[in-house]
């Protein structure tokens, strides 16, 4: 039996379900797998990953593994850990997983602390929380790390901010920061399952609802984009005078949170900062309003302000559903205790757009062992993007055109004009 903390065993074979009906539905990742099983590029190596233990997830694992690399496996989120397929994972798969839907704190970082304990060669990260911990924590043992791929926006602004402040100690490759992995991950995977874990959070109807949106970033669009398309009337707030003016041109409402706040029947921060919705807004909001996050951590809903201005709450009215009941009277309902309410709620992205950020993953992982890398946060590689897109393109059955001979000389000349 491999090293584990799961929450029960038994629960295995509707996990191994749930992993083959997911990797069905994620082509280049096997063809990766296959490629990996034969070639062996990560033999010999140790892989740690802190990812949201999901269906989706335990597929990359399990092509990181058939490249021949010993790997742990340890939630990024404490509410995203699907135990059936931990339960898999470990029973049918043979990899070893910390990871327990609900974990406490301290839990969460023992479970981190297992995948540093292993030793790793490379980590895999999202939200950054493996690496931090390992700076902090364990600097011995960062000699040993080749690096690092790291899947989130959030993960990337700290590790940034890391290596600004000359914390950074290893390579990370900022995989969020590809085109194969945000522009359809963030946009269609967390527009789509954002939706999706609202409505089975509070069954509430989309239709005429005034949903107020904070960040439109690619996540921020992907989501206005299907709100918008289920009849809602949306309102974006933003920071970046560039991201307002783009979210009014495609034509939404754009105002200040604090004017949002007093009409908005829905609000769903996706920002990755701190404190988007604070006392100022709550003060203000309707009786009724719904507040969730889809932003990475638990911090873009300040709970603490929540809690000061309430007499009274009371939990799990419905599932990942928590009321607050203002000094006013008023009620405010707060989704999956302001974490990812998409993981929380629903089953986070489909399989098909995680074959993209996966493969993204498992093949710079592999240009990670072979290639030694300076320090600093990197850019993914054109030539990977474009065996992955084009890989996702023939599995959809879909071909395109390609330059003839004369357009590729008139794109790299200057001479030709009007």
């Amino acid at each position: 039996m491999v090293k584990n903390h799961i929450k029960n065993p038994e629960l295995a074979a509707r996990g191994k379900k749930r992993i083959e009906w997911a990797d069905g539905d994620m082509p280049v990742l096997q063809q990766i797998r296959e490629r990996f099983e034969k070639e062996k590029p990560l033999k010999g190596k140790k892989v740690s990953a802190c990812l949201h233990v999901t269906a989706e997830t335990a597929n990359l694992v399990r092509t990181l593994k058939a490249g021949g690399a010993e790997v742990v496996l340890v939630a990024s989120n404490p509410l995203s850990t699907q135990d059936d397929v931990a339960a898999s994972l470990v029973n049918d798969y043979g990899i070893s997983v910390f990871a327990i839907n609900g974990e406490d704190n301290k839990t969460y970082y023992d479970h981190i602390r297992s995948a540093i304990e292993h030793n790793p060669d490379v980590t895999l990260d999202d939200g950054a929380d493996l690496v931090s911990t390992l700076h902090s924590d364990y600097p011995e043992k960062l000699k040993n790390v080749v690096g690092s791929m790291e899947e989130t926006t959030t993960g990337i602004i700290r590790l940034r901010a890391m290596h600004n402040d000359g914390a950074l100690k290893i390579p990370v490759f900022a995989v969020n920061d590809a085109d194969t992995k945000y522009l359809f991950d963030n946009r269609y995977g967390t527009g789509q399952s954002t939706v999706d874990g609202i409505i089975r959070a509070t069954d509430f109807l989309i239709a005429g609802k005034k949903v107020v949106l904070a960040g439109y970033g690619w996540c921020g669009k992907g989501f206005a984009m299907r709100m918008k398309g289920m009849g809602a009337n949306v309102i974006v707030t933003e920071v970046d005078p560039i991201k307002a003016l783009e979210a009014a041109m495609d034509g939404f409402m754009v105002m200040p949170m604090l004017e949002a706040a007093k009409v908005g029947d829905l609000f769903v921060t996706i920002t990755g900062d701190i404190h988007v919705l604070r006392a100022e807004h709550f003060k203000v909001m309707k009786d009724g309003a719904i507040i969730a996050n889809s932003g990475h951590f638990n911090v873009e809903i300040n709970i603490a302000d929540l809690e000061s201005l309430s007499k009274e709450k009371n939990l799990q009215v419905r599932d990942f559903v928590d009321e607050y009941v203002m000094k006013d009277g008023r009620c405010i309902y707060l989704l999956a205790e302001g974490r990812l309410i998409n993981l929380a709620a629903a089953e986070g992205h489909p399989a098909s757009v995680m074959d993209m950020s996966f493969a993204t993953q498992a093949l710079t992982t592999e240009f990670m062992v072979k290639n030694k890398l300076e320090i600093g946060v990197h850019e993914v590689s054109d030539e990977i993007e474009d065996w992955i897109a084009n890989a996702k393109l023939a599995s959809m059955d879909i071909c395109i055109d390609e330059l003839t001979d004369e357009q590729k000389k008139y794109l790299a000349s200057w001479e030709m004009g009007t």
